[in-house]
């Protein structure tokens, strides 16, 4: 997999992840159009600029190797330059799961966050009921720290939330790719 920025021609795609039962439950997504979803990606370089966020697409590589179709986001929301951290929000669609791609994203976005912004803490938080996300957040060097209590509204009503973090300071994960994300 590689990690690229998401282009207006990812639109139709982002439309339909909205639609996939996976992640629509887990991240708590509205229906969009691809004309909402161009809006979201603007918005999404907008944020990158201003340093509130940093979101790629987690897309196939092309037979040249370069990045191909989007099946899946990576990103860092609610950037704190002062307190130097920033939360982890990730999904992939069907044809991207079962790769192990979500973890490595992570792994990578962790390493350039890291070292690039010089951020000291990240964090990943998901509902207790997703045991995907707990495995992805401890595959790639977050242990878990707590259950927060009802701390999101989904669908289905409130959720208890898994906190797991990681500090720069922190040993890198043992596996994990060398790639960096494209900016």
């Amino acid at each position: 997999m590689v990690l690229r920025p998401w282009r207006d021609t990812d639109a139709q795609v982002l439309a339909s992840a909205h639609e996939d039962p996976d992640v629509r439950h887990w991240n708590r997504t509205e229906p969009m159009t691809p004309t909402g979803a161009v809006d979201r990606i603007e918005r999404w370089a907008r944020r990158w600029d201003a340093g509130e966020a940093a979101v790629w697409a987690v897309a196939h590589p092309d037979e040249d190797g370069a990045a191909g179709a989007a099946v899946g986001l990576v990103g860092l929301a609610d950037i704190d330059p002062s307190g130097a951290s920033a939360e982890f929000l990730y999904w992939l669609l069907p044809a991207g799961r079962g790769r192990g791609a979500v973890g490595q994203a992570v792994t990578a976005v962790s390493r350039w966050a890291f070292e690039e912004c010089r951020l000291h803490r990240l964090r990943i938080c998901h509902s207790v009921g997703n045991p995907a996300s707990c495995a992805v957040a401890v595959r790639a060097g977050f242990p878990l720290e707590g259950t927060m209590r009802g701390a999101l509204l989904h669908a289905d009503g409130w959720h208890d939330e898994h906190l797991h973090a990681r500090l720069a300071t922190d040993a890198r994960p043992e596996a994990g790719p060398d790639a960096r994300p494209d900016a």
